[in-house]
């Protein structure tokens, strides 16, 4: 079974930088997508940034030309560079498996346990 585990969380001030990580492990095929996701209380799970398998990325609007996804070598890590850190990026962020190209959450049907990142202004 495909496990996700996270890191690299933890405080910064705005306009600082973070890098998580996500190990992915327990699979034949690496699953064709992995995304970040963030959330909030009270709010639902918004996808961030995903990398399939043959590396072609995908962003939301909020953080494109800030944050950047990449993956291992051997696509067993995917990382995400946050850069120009604000406020509004406080969340848990969760990396997560799909088998197509979406950042619909519904859609992810495996998840990391998360990892918190606050940025303080």
């Amino acid at each position: 079974q495909v496990q996700l585990v996270e890191s690299g969380g933890g405080s910064v001030q705005a306009g600082g930088s973070l890098r998580l990580s996500c190990a992915a492990s327990g699979y034949q095929l690496r699953p064709y997508l992995i995304t970040w996701f963030r959330q909030t209380p009270g709010k639902e799970r918004e996808g961030v940034a995903g990398i399939a398998r043959d590396g072609s990325t995908l962003y939301t609007d909020s953080v494109k030309g800030r944050f950047t996804i990449s993956q291992s070598d051997a696509k067993n890590t995917v990382y995400l560079q946050m850069d120009s850190l604000k406020p509004e990026d406080t969340a848990k962020y969760y990396c997560a498996a799909a088998g197509i190209k979406t950042l619909s959450a519904n859609l992810y049907p495996i998840w990391g346990q998360g990892t918190q990142v606050t940025v303080s202004s």
